[in-house]
């Protein structure tokens, strides 16, 4: 009996000291638990917490499967737009990037060159202390240029990831040249682009237009603040509680969604509008985002780069067709005329238009930049006549006709975002839904963009966008293979938070990436845009545009 009492005892406190060391775990968990949630950011509440790599931080990809984005892709993509800087957050202005420090050289420049050969040059990024930056991430671009022979090319600057930067020039043109390199953003006002597309996509915001009659037969319209549907970046602060009238369209698998209007119901939506900009930047932030340190040139050899003839010809003759490498540089301007690098492009007068286009129907899709297209085309031809469809000129439709020559020319703006004048929302179609609704063929041409109105939106949302996009091409070419697919990427020409030529690149690469290996034609204006003389505008001047009209037909009209 005493042995059997003591045996219940020592099981009495075996189960005692294994409850008290349940405990203990449970408590030493939570309390590295509640550490850990203090150290977590919350940009909602803690607006200058930055993380210093916004890029690399979890992102959802399983979603992503349903619309042709394998994880593995997707880090691949990731990895294209990884961007080096700081580890850690700095907002103090002076150990930043001050372009009046930063400075180029020329590491054993010759007294001549040689058409063909390369030119290097070595970027030097300083504090405002004039101390040397033990890191990269500064956002830089640069162009050789001759004012003379209204001639430049642009530049392939290197991150060397430790203050300097490496430029790499081709020298395509004989006689003289001088070098221009231009600091758009230090790499701490990248930092602060990353967080607000992370935390703050809704710094943009939308207006829907309610229209109906009250109760005594009046008409009455309520404006209310609409965006995107999506679960963070901001864009899930405007919904709380039973806030919303949603908009879905199953088949672009997009989700539009407005406030809910007082006295109308969700049915009666029917303009769309720019809302407005908010401003999300703190008092640090918005020193390091002034334009006072945003898009300057920076100082540097300004010696004359002498280019002697040789028995190189710079150029090429290959056809142009879909699927062509772009390389850097992808052309440069010689007397305001692009030579291109990629293929064999030629100059377009009104006649060779019109011979270009006879016999096809063109449809353009995107924003106001695919719009400068669609004017100089429907100028350039003589015959050709604007149908008033009575829709506005910011969203479309529009359509040009030629009867004598069988040319038909549409443009419409994509859908939603687009930051407009009030306009008709059952104007804005989305561009996956308009390829899946073309029977193609080889006489039918579909040009897009698409990247201006989504630079303040998380990449996940805008990888969405393009994936559907990715996939209606991709049936469109199945059922149709000569079909031709022109992209025009994005170009230069914004500085700041809400539409930065940074956040277009961003953009602009995930598209390039997204469509790799896809029978479809990448037009790249971004060196087009970037390395002109002309003052830099988000619409390039009517220069630019003859040279990038005249790469397109290119690839129409082959030479």
């Amino acid at each position: 009996m005493r042995r059997e009492a003591m045996g219940k005892q020592l099981k009495f406190v075996f189960v005692v000291m294994m409850v008290i060391m349940s405990l203990l775990g449970i408590w030493f968990w939570m309390k590295n638990d509640r550490k850990s949630n203090r150290l977590a950011p919350s940009p909602a509440s803690h607006h200058n917490q930055m993380n210093s790599d916004d890029l690399h931080s979890p992102l959802t990809t399983k979603p992503m499967i349903d619309i042709g984005i394998a994880p593995q892709e997707w880090h691949q993509i990731l990895d294209l737009l990884h961007w080096p800087g700081p580890d850690k957050p700095i907002q103090n202005l002076s150990t930043s990037t001050d372009p009046s420090n930063t400075y180029f050289y020329i590491p054993g420049l010759q007294k001549s060159y040689q058409v063909g050969e390369e030119l290097r040059v070595i970027v030097v990024a300083r504090d405002f202390h004039q101390n040397p930056k033990p890191y990269g991430g500064d956002f830089f671009q640069a162009k050789l240029y001759s004012s003379k022979l209204k001639a430049s090319v642009f530049g392939e600057v290197t991150d060397l990831q430790n203050g300097t930067y490496s430029v790499r020039f081709l020298l395509p043109w004989a006689g003289e040249a001088w070098v221009a390199v231009r600091m758009f953003h230090s790499s701490e006002a990248v930092q602060v682009l990353k967080h607000n597309r992370k935390y703050y996509s809704d710094r943009v915001y939308f207006k829907g237009i309610f229209v109906g009659m009250d109760l005594n037969g009046r008409t009455l319209r309520e404006s209310m603040e609409c965006n995107a549907k999506w679960d963070s970046a901001g864009l899930e602060r405007i919904r709380k509680g039973n806030c919303c009238c949603e908009y879905p369209d199953p088949r672009a698998g997009e989700v539009w969604l407005c406030k809910r209007p007082k006295s109308l119901p969700c049915d009666a939506l029917v303009y769309h509008t720019m809302g407005g900009y908010r401003k999300t930047l703190s008092l640090q932030e918005a020193k390091l985002m002034d334009m006072k340190y945003t898009d300057k040139w920076i100082k540097g050899n300004s010696s004359k780069i002498v280019i002697l003839p040789s028995n190189v010809t710079v150029g090429v003759t290959e056809k142009c067709r879909p699927g062509l490498h772009i390389p850097v540089p992808s052309g440069f301007y010689m007397r305001d005329v692009w030579t291109s690098l990629v293929c064999a492009t030629a100059h377009f007068n009104a006649p060779r238009i019109t011979q270009c286009l006879k016999d096809r129907e063109v449809y353009m899709m995107g924003d106001s930049t695919m719009r400068q297209w669609y004017h100089y085309l429907a100028k350039s031809v003589p015959s050709m006549r604007n149908m008033n469809l009575h829709s506005t000129e910011q969203v479309g439709p529009l359509l040009m006709v030629d009867v004598e020559n069988n040319i038909l020319l549409h443009w419409r703006s994509h859908g939603t975002p687009l930051r407009t004048r009030t306009a008709p929302l059952a104007n804005l179609h989305y561009i996956s839904n308009e390829i899946d609704s073309m029977a193609g063929g080889s006489r039918k041409v579909f040009i897009f963009d698409i990247w201006a109105h989504f630079t303040s939106f998380p990449l996940e949302y805008y990888t969405r966008r393009v994936a559907r996009i990715r996939q209606a091409v991709i049936a469109l070419l199945k059922r149709a293979p000569d079909t031709i697919v022109i992209i025009k990427s994005a170009n230069t020409g914004s500085k700041n938070v809400f539409g930065s030529d940074w956040l277009s690149l961003q953009l602009d690469t995930l598209l390039r990436a997204t469509f790799q290996g896809i029978n479809v034609t990448v037009i790249d204006v971004w060196q087009m845009t970037s390395c002109h003389y002309s003052k830099e505008n988000i619409h390039p001047n009517p220069t630019v545009i003859r040279n990038e009209i005249d790469v397109m037909l290119s690839f129409i009209c082959p030479v």
